[in-house]
C-alpha cells in the first residue's frame, strides 16, 4: 500500500479500538467523544461497587478527597458543563437528585473551590445513588451527543474566556477532569482496600 493510501485510511478511520469485547471503528470526533464518555461512566461504576459508607466517605488525611466528593463532584461537573453547553436543565435538579442527596450546599454547587470542611460533607451518600446519578447524566450527555456533528463542534459555548470556548473543547476538557477525577478515587479505593488487608 502507497504513502498516500495509507494515509487516506488513516484520515477516514481515526481510531479502531477494541472495547469490551467489541471493535469500535470511529470515523469522527463525536464517535469518539461518544466512546470516551462510556468510559468514564464504567470507571464509575468499578470505582464504587460493592462499597460500603465509611470507605466511600474515608480521607486518607484530613485535607484529602474521599471516593464519594470525587464522584459526586467529576458526576457535577459532566452534569453542569454538558447542560449549559447543549441548552438543558441539569439532571441533578430535573430529576430530584439534588434532594435525594440532601448536601448542605448550594443547588448549582458543583465542587469548585470547595473547602476541606466541604468535602468532608459528603456524606451518607450510597454506592447506587453515586452510581444512579452519574448513569442520569451519563444518558444525558450521550442523548446531546448524539443530536451533534463534527462541524457542532467549533460552535463557541462560553465567550467568558479568552480564547472562548467552544463545545469540542469543553466536551474534552470534562473528559480530562471526570477521568483524573475518576483516577483518584481508584487510587484511593485500592489504597483502602490494601491498608484493611
Amino acid at each position: 500500500m502507497s504513502s498516500v493510501a495509507v494515509a487516506v485510511v488513516v484520515a477516514v478511520v481515526i481510531a479502531v479500538v477494541g472495547h469490551g469485547g467489541t471493535l469500535v471503528v470511529m470515523t469522527n470526533g463525536v464517535t469518539l467523544l461518544l466512546d470516551a464518555y462510556q468510559r468514564i461512566a464504567e470507571e464509575v461504576r468499578a470505582v464504587v461497587s460493592g462499597l460500603d459508607s465509611a470507605t466511600l466517605e474515608a480521607r486518607l488525611d484530613p485535607a484529602g478527597n474521599s471516593i464519594a466528593w470525587l464522584v459526586w463532584h467529576l458526576t457535577r461537573v459532566q452534569d453542569d458543563h454538558i447542560a449549559a453547553a447543549a441548552g438543558l436543565q441539569q439532571v441533578w435538579t430535573k430529576q430530584g437528585w439534588a434532594d435525594r442527596f440532601d448536601l448542605p450546599f448550594d443547588v448549582a454547587a458543583h465542587g469548585y473551590g470547595q473547602s476541606s470542611v466541604e468535602v468532608g460533607q459528603v456524606r451518607g451518600v450510597s454506592a447506587g445513588d453515586l452510581v444512579g446519578y452519574h448513569a442520569a447524566v451519563h444518558a444525558q450527555t450521550v442523548a446531546h451527543l448524539h443530536t451533534i456533528t463534527d462541524d457542532d463542534l467549533d460552535r463557541i459555548v462560553d465567550d467568558s474566556w479568552d480564547p472562548p470556548v467552544t463545545l469540542g473543547v469543553r466536551l474534552v476538557s470534562v473528559i480530562a477532569d471526570d477521568l483524573q477525577h475518576v483516577g483518584q478515587a481508584a487510587f484511593l479505593r485500592g489504597t483502602l482496600e490494601r491498608s484493611r488487608g
